[in-house]
């Protein structure tokens, strides 16, 4: 598609203003592409201004643009931005460095092993085509939903999550991004403290920043969070809300104990404290992974735990349908504020969703992801252990998208051109040498205590990506760690 824009803004050049261009018939006759192709192309001139369509007439080259107004002066927001300060609360800015890495796409000729969502290839393209087109043809499809989220959408997040949850505690959301931002918002009022996994995800990161959150970091190690220092954490800070993965943590792939569950859970509530469970790759589960552990909100009868729990990272990037379950009165607060910020999830992705779930595509697609998932993870792990030996695996997950391998403490030989920074410098040259990959420091809320990259399996087309990834990586190594004269 970018190639076809940039010829037809080549050939704009050979039109007046208003002159019409060939039809899309032509140009997919013309160019040997697709229809959609094409109505992408045109799609991308018209949004640059540099075309104008005309239903039931075609395209046309745009009329010249006037001349630009001169730039006002901005210079008085910087006094407004930080005025923050002066109220004697935590200041809002906002750092979403550690999410766009996983959002934006890579230059041309960059393979992107630092990708969070699954590759075109992986995604059941088919299934959510067939099932927004059933949905868009059901009675009322594009008319204003229930506030809280359709019933039946609510019924079986509910019988996903298990235990004694029920759909009356299911709120229908926007994404797990925007599920935790209410979560959070809902549940620490501005300048509190809000306990953090570490290393944990940066996007929850950003929110908590945003939100004027104090993240706290609580250590995490293979078997999770450690109950220990949580319950040090909670006293020492006096802190209402944990947030936490326990399943796959991102990034460390780590799984809470069966024995720290239940830990967990008394810990929060002796603290009067509220635990966020982000549940968000259970359905990214690998071939050998076995039996999964329940949700923690399938064994908490008090109202301790707020889940949220998406379809997104198993569909697609565009599908973005989450849950919030929560028990007592936390969850009117939630419901409101969910309200006041985005009204309610737009009613057609909502039955396009239940027509994905319910459909016969769905269990394939998790099956055939789950084999997939794991032959790229065995990939990628035995092509470090073979190529990369002196970046560090100590945990292999059984689920989730990415490695979280360690760097060379810096202590002497070859290994002390990693040093501080190690991982920036790394990322760096990663790129130079045409692989992205990302940076382990935005995962960590305060000082890092080890250098770390994130390798991610997902979003690259296959194992012949993952093979020449790592052999860029490799010449990225090299090149951090040649000699210095």
């Amino acid at each position: 598609m970018l190639e076809l824009a940039e010829q037809l803004r080549r050939d704009l050049d050979r039109y007046s203003p208003g002159g019409k261009l060939p039809s899309s018939r032509a140009l997919v006759e013309r160019f040997r592409v697709s229809p959609v192709t094409v109505s992408r192309a045109l799609a991308q001139l018209v949004a640059e201004g540099l075309v104008v369509t005309r239903p039931g007439a075609g395209a046309f080259k745009a009329p010249p643009r006037t001349a630009a107004e001169p730039a006002g002066d901005t210079s008085w927001q910087e006094v407004a931005l930080s005025a923050d300060g002066a109220l004697d609360v935590v200041p809002r800015t906002v750092d979403a460095s550690g999410v766009t890495v996983c959002l934006a796409a890579p230059p041309p000729g960059v393979l992107e092993l630092s990708g969070g969502y699954l590759h075109a290839s992986l995604e059941p393209e088919r299934a959510m085509s067939a099932a927004l087109a059933r949905a868009g043809r059901r009675p009322g499809a594009w008319g204003r939903p229930p506030l809280e989220g359709l019933p039946e959408l609510r019924e079986w997040f509910a019988r996903d999550i298990g235990g004694a949850v029920t759909a009356a505690e299911v709120l229908i959301a926007s994404g797990g991004q925007s599920a935790l931002a209410t979560a959070l918002r809902a549940l620490a009022p501005p300048g509190a403290p809000v306990l953090v996994e570490s290393p944990t995800y940066p996007g929850m990161l950003a929110i908590a920043r945003a939100a004027g959150l104090r993240p706290v970091p609580v250590p995490v190690d293979p078997d999770g969070v450690k109950p220990a220092l949580l319950a040090d954490a909670f006293r020492a800070t006096g802190a209402r809300v944990f947030v936490c993965q326990p399943l796959f943590q991102n990034p460390t792939g780590a799984v809470l104990a069966p024995d720290r569950r239940a830990e967990v859970l008394r810990i929060a509530r002796a603290a009067g404290a509220f635990v966020i469970e982000d549940d968000f790759v259970r359905r990214l589960v690998h071939a050998d992974a076995g039996p999964l552990p329940r949700p923690l909100a399938a064994d908490d009868p008090d109202g301790v735990v707020v889940h949220v729990g998406s379809l997104t990272k198993a569909t697609s990037p565009s599908f973005r349908v989450a849950a919030l379950a929560a028990r007592g009165p936390v969850l009117e607060r939630l419901r409101a504020i969910q309200i006041v910020d985005t009204f309610f999830v737009p009613r057609p992705l909502q039955e396009a969703a239940l027509e994905l779930v319910g459909s016969p595509a769905w269990p394939r697609h998790l099956r055939n992801l789950a084999a997939e998932l794991k032959t790229r993870r065995d990939a990628l792990t035995g092509a470090l252990a073979h190529h990369i030996p002196e970046l560090a695996l100590p945990h292999i997950p059984s689920g989730g998208y990415h490695l979280w391998p360690r760097l060379p403490d810096g202590t002497g030989g070859t290994s002390q051109a990693f040093g501080t920074g190690g991982d920036a410098t790394l990322t760096a040259a990663a790129l130079r040498a045409g692989v992205a990959i990302t940076p382990g420091r935005p995962y960590f809320s305060a000082e890092a205590p080890a250098a770390h990259v994130r390798l991610s399996f997902a979003a690259v087309a296959g194992t012949g990506e993952i093979l020449e990834g790592v052999r860029r990586l490799r010449a990225a190594c090299d090149e951090v760690l040649r000699p210095r004269t």
